[in-house]
């Protein structure tokens, strides 16, 4: 039995709003790379789906979400994935705390998360994830495959900025942060054969040195690094950086997971500041719209004493 992981972000570019990092962890009856998820689960998910066609839409989380589509299928497909784990949560801030351990926003001093939640599935349609989650989990126990965990860290505006001035750039801040997420589901000395695959992280090639940090003293054999992937060995552990990360399956849904995670912590911040400010026109929070929507709630950010540091991601 082998072990693979999948790790992905989604809000690295923006102003406003968390970054979030999620990896998806899988128990696989053979050597880890000869699990082909797309292959085993063809019937229950797929890249690409044509109008009626029941399964999940699983793959670049920019590809199954758009604004103009909605957070359906995004939703429907994280929550039936959850499902394969235990019950999957009923709100937001019960799923924060099943996929990060914490609660973080209860010392949280962003307000939109201290004080709000929201009602899941919040595009609706609970039984059709739930029957989706089951026969999903029925496919997984007659192939032989266990979806362990699905997890994720939440980095808000002001420990991003910590990380960022510590780490000396918002690339390095993003490569600690992921690979101390994949900590928390890896342990290095594992005997298992275990394979992690996470997007590269904008045009870094070089993971070694971080990797040495994260090693607990194995030995990192880098195997190769250049600009389409970066490989390493570690212990019994292959891992590596790719572009476009998300054709494996795994990393498809820790990109999902990551995603839906942002785009509800965007509705929460969306909510409090439209509260504020009415008939504020909401934002997604990256630098082509992030200006204006400071500017619009300047004099309410000021009332209310929120200083840039906990608002303002730093670039």
């Amino acid at each position: 039995m082998g072990l693979v992981v999948g790790i992905d972000e989604a809000g690295y570019g923006p102003n406003l709003g968390p970054l979030v990092v999620a990896a998806t962890v899988w128990e696989v009856p053979g050597p880890p790379r000869e699990t082909d998820f797309w292959r085993e689960f063809s019937s229950i998910a797929a890249r690409k789906l044509r109008d009626g066609d029941p399964r999940l839409h699983v793959g670049d989380s920019k590809v199954v979400y758009n604004p103009a589509r909605g957070l359906g299928p995004l939703e429907r497909s994280v929550l039936a994935s959850l499902g394969l784990v235990g019950e999957p949560p009923s709100a937001f801030r019960p799923l924060w705390r099943a996929l990060c351990g914490e609660d973080a926003w209860l010392n949280s001093r962003e307000p939109w998360f201290r004080d709000g939640d929201i009602e899941l599935p919040k595009a609706g349609g609970n039984g059709e994830y739930l029957h989706a989650a089951e026969r999903w989990r029925k496919r997984c126990r007659r192939r032989g495959i266990h979806l362990k965990a699905v997890v994720a860290d939440i980095v808000l505006a002001e420990r991003f900025n910590r990380l960022t001035c510590e780490a000396g750039s918002k690339g390095w801040a993003l490569s600690l942060i992921t690979l101390g997420l994949l900590r928390r589901v890896w342990d290095p000395c594992d005997p298992r054969p275990t394979l992690v695959l996470a997007d590269k992280h904008g045009g870094r090639n070089f993971y070694g040195e971080l990797l040495d940090e994260f090693a607990d003293g194995q030995l990192v054999f880098r195997r190769d690094e250049r600009r389409d992937r970066s490989d390493y060995r570690v212990g019994r552990t292959d891992i590596s950086f790719q572009m476009r990360g998300e054709r494996h399956f795994p990393v498809a849904l820790a990109s999902m997971a990551a995603k839906y995670m942002r785009e509800l912590a965007m509705t929460l911040f969306n909510r409090y500041w439209l509260e504020q400010v009415p008939g504020l026109r909401p934002t997604a929070g990256y630098p082509t719209d992030s200006g204006r929507f400071k500017r619009d709630i300047a004099h309410a950010q000021e009332r209310l004493g929120i200083t840039d540091e906990v608002l303002w991601r730093a670039r």
